[in-house]
């Protein structure tokens, strides 16, 4: 008895049929699972950008239920404020700071962890916890440490001979005040993402290289590094979209004061949207916040894709 009659031929048009019906009931499932989250994301992620950039075109308080159109004047009127541009820049020196601080101390920090030391685990712990504290929490705790007259730091500078310091009231000290509150809180965060990456490269790797003759400084440029590019990738563009969008610890240190020390973009908004009830300016303030984020984000793909084709350090 020929077996290939126990089975429909593929030409068959039962066969044709069952497929037909399998494939639809698959399809089904996937939009199940996709479109109730599509819905979320275009409820909280799509319509807020395209409100913002419409309120961006009016002049509103947020509170009355008029507005009117003013165009691309709050645009205009961006342009020529300084408190944007001091805030802007202010921002960009944070996105230098994350990029070339926070993300290296997280190898840094990742790369400790990985050497055979007395104390490892509890290393662990001390190198994560700033990044499991409340924002909040960490501000009031840096608010204590920076106190120019009984702060811990203060009596420590004082005890060395070195004198006090208004940390966060001199506007040349604020800002790096801040920064390095940003810098002990998030470094932690890449450091678990460079922990996660240099678990996944293959011993077989560092055993070539040790048959080579290579030492550990050798195997880290040649080896843990290149392995590790994409998500030094990653790490930059959290850390630039991150920066761009700051806001609390900002808030609860300093207000973005004195004057405008430590005025960023996302304190600037907040004061335009809450206290002067400008939301319509506030929304033109956010909305060139995602320009930036999503051109700096271009650009950092766009170079990824070019290392990428060139096959350099993959």
């Amino acid at each position: 008895m020929n077996m290939s009659s126990n089975y429909a031929k593929e030409g068959d048009p039962v066969t044709k049929s069952y497929i037909k019906k399998n494939k639809r009931k698959k399809t089904r499932i996937i939009l199940g699972f996709i479109i109730p989250a599509l819905v979320i994301y275009m409820i909280f992620t799509i319509y807020p950008i395209i409100a913002t950039l419409n309120y961006s075109l009016t002049d509103w308080s947020g509170v009355s239920g008029e507005s009117d159109f003013v165009g691309i004047q709050n645009y205009i009127n961006l342009l020529g404020d300084s408190t944007f541009w001091q805030a802007l820049q202010n921002n960009l020196f944070l996105v230098l700071v994350s990029v070339f601080l926070q993300i290296p101390l997280g190898l840094l920090m990742a790369l400790v962890l990985f050497t055979p030391i007395f104390g490892k685990q509890l290393l662990n712990i001390v190198f994560f916890l700033p990044y499991l504290m409340s924002t909040v929490a960490i501000g009031i705790l840096w608010l204590f440490m920076y106190d120019p007259s009984s702060g811990p730091i203060n009596q420590l500078t004082e005890f060395l001979g070195i004198g006090m310091f208004d940390w966060l009231g001199d506007p040349n000290l604020a800002l790096m005040s801040v920064l390095f509150v940003l810098i002990w809180q998030f470094s932690p965060l890449y450091m678990i993402l460079f922990k996660a990456a240099m678990v996944g490269i293959p011993d077989e790797l560092y055993e070539a290289a040790n048959i080579d003759g290579a030492n550990g400084f050798k195997q880290f440029v040649h080896v843990t590094f290149p392995s590790l590019i994409p998500t030094i990738v990653t790490s930059s563009v959290l850390a630039v979209v991150g920066s761009l969008k700051a806001f609390d610890i900002f808030y609860i240190m300093t207000g973005g004061g004195p004057g405008t020390a430590t005025e960023i973009l996302g304190t600037y908004m907040y004061d335009q949207a809450f206290i002067n009830f400008n939301m319509g300016y506030a929304s033109t303030i956010a909305a060139a916040m995602f320009i930036i984020s999503l051109i700096a984000v271009i650009i950092i793909q766009y170079l990824d894709y070019r290392r990428k084709k060139k096959g350099i350090l993959i």
